[in-house]
C-alpha cells in the first residue's frame, strides 16, 4: 500500500491594513493566483487569526509561512528559518511582527501533540509598518516575486511539485482574496475613473 503525499500548509499571516504587515497574505494570494499545487497541499490566507489557526497547523505535516519579519536588516531583506530556527515561545528573540500569535499558534500544536515535522519561515523586513490601509511599499512588493521562487524551491525540496497555473483566477470571489481585499482591488482608487 502506498502511503498518501503528506499534508502541507502554505500559509500567509498578516494583516493587510498595516501596510508591508500583509506581505504573508499578498505572497500567499500570489502563489495561488499563479500556481496548481497537488491536492496535499493547502494555501491559507491565515491573516490575523492567531489561535484558530491550531487546528490547520496540527494537521499539517510540512508548514510553509510567509510572514513580515523584523531582523533589524534593510527593508525588503529576504530571510528564510527553518524549523527549531523558528521560535515558538513568547518570550523569545521576536521575529515576526505578530509573533506573539503565531508563537501561540506553534506551542499549542506542540502542546497538543502535533507539530508540523516540517516548518519553514520566509520573511521579508518591512519598511512601512505606520500606514493604515495603505498598500505594501515598493520595496517590500518588489520583493514578492523573490519570496514565491524561495518558497517554491522549499516546497520542491519536500517533493511537491507546482505547475503553472493556465490562467489566473477571474471574476469576484475566484482568486484567494475575495471581497475587494484581493491586492488589485485593495490598492484600486476609489476616485479613478474608468
Amino acid at each position: 500500500m502506498i502511503d498518501p503525499p503528506a499534508r502541507t500548509l502554505v500559509l500567509g499571516i498578516g494583516n493587510l491594513l498595516w501596510a508591508d504587515e500583509g506581505f504573508g497574505v499578498r505572497a500567499v494570494e500570489a502563489l495561488h493566483a499563479r500556481y496548481v499545487f497537488p491536492a496535499c497541499v493547502e494555501v491559507m490566507d491565515g491573516g490575523t487569526q492567531g489561535l484558530y489557526l491550531v487546528p490547520h497547523v496540527r494537521a499539517a505535516a510540512n508548514l510553509l509561512v510567509f510572514d513580515a519579519v523584523d531582523f533589524g536588516q534593510p527593508p525588503g531583506t529576504l530571510i528564510v528559518v527553518r524549523g527549531d530556527e523558528v521560535p515558538r515561545f513568547t518570550g523569545a528573540k521576536a521575529m515576526s511582527l505578530h509573533q506573539t500569535g503565531f508563537q501561540d499558534v506553534l506551542a499549542a500544536a506542540d502542546l497538543l501533540g502535533r507539530a508540523p515535522a516540517r516548518l519553514t519561515l520566509i520573511g521579508v523586513q518591512a519598511a512601512d509598518l505606520e500606514t493604515w490601509g495603505g498598500p505594501l511599499s515598493a520595496v517590500v512588493r518588489d520583493r514578492l516575486d523573490a519570496a514565491l521562487d524561495l518558497g517554491l524551491a522549499e516546497l520542491a525540496a519536500w517533493g511537491i511539485g507546482a505547475v503553472p497555473r493556465p490562467a489566473a483566477p477571474d471574476g469576484p470571489g475566484a482568486g484567494l482574496l475575495r471581497h475587494g481585499l484581493d491586492l488589485g482591488g485593495y490598492e484600486r482608487d476609489p476616485l479613478a475613473t474608468g
